[in-house]
């Protein structure tokens, strides 16, 4: 009777391993897939006719940047990926800026945490102030849970060409660049 016990225990080990194996499967396949090309749907003229403030003053209008390849980046001040992610994104809008590609990130922010941030740690392309607005643009956009940092790449034509929630890395920028919009 004492190998009925063990028998179990190794039935309920395996099920229990096969679980966690399925479970770190779908986990790795849904990380593998959260940075993947987005289906190419077209963004609507709702989209294109916002504008955002800018924190040096002006306006950031969502209409002048069709017709070049476009990372938007949301992010916060209080967020630590965002912050960590915002040298990375300025180093490939020096290195590619003039190749075509267009960076812009909205903060989902109050409008004086986001100009004292900015004093201290200064970005080179641009920054819209999105506020409460741009929770439920992120939402529409794709990202439905809200988080941040989440960025969007769209191509020249104003196609989506991936989704990512979560903080970018080198080879998500590389990728894109040279898969993706080929800019």
């Amino acid at each position: 009777m004492t190998s009925s016990p063990t028998r179990r225990g190794m039935l309920y080990a395996g099920v229990a391993a096969a679980a966690a194996a399925a479970g770190i499967g779908g986990a790795w396949w849904k990380e593998r897939g959260s940075g993947s090309v987005a289906g190419g749907e077209q963004l609507d003229a709702a989209f294109w006719n916002q504008s955002f403030e800018r924190p040096e003053g002006g306006d950031l209008v969502l209409s002048s940047l069709r017709g070049k390849p476009l990372l938007l980046n949301f992010w916060a001040t209080w967020c630590p990926p965002c912050v960590e992610e915002m040298p990375m994104i300025d180093a490939f809008f020096r290195e590619h800026g003039a190749n075509g590609w267009q960076v812009v990130g909205l903060a989902i922010d109050q409008p004086s945490a986001v100009r004292k941030f900015l004093q201290r740690t200064p970005v080179t392309y641009p920054t819209g102030l999105a506020g409460l607005q741009g929770t439920e643009l992120v939402k529409n956009l794709g990202n439905t849970g809200g988080g941040l940092p989440f960025t969007l790449v769209l191509n020249a034509n104003g196609s989506v060409a991936a989704r990512k929630m979560g903080k970018l890395e080198t080879t998500d920028l590389d990728t894109w660049r040279r898969e993706l919009v080929r800019g």
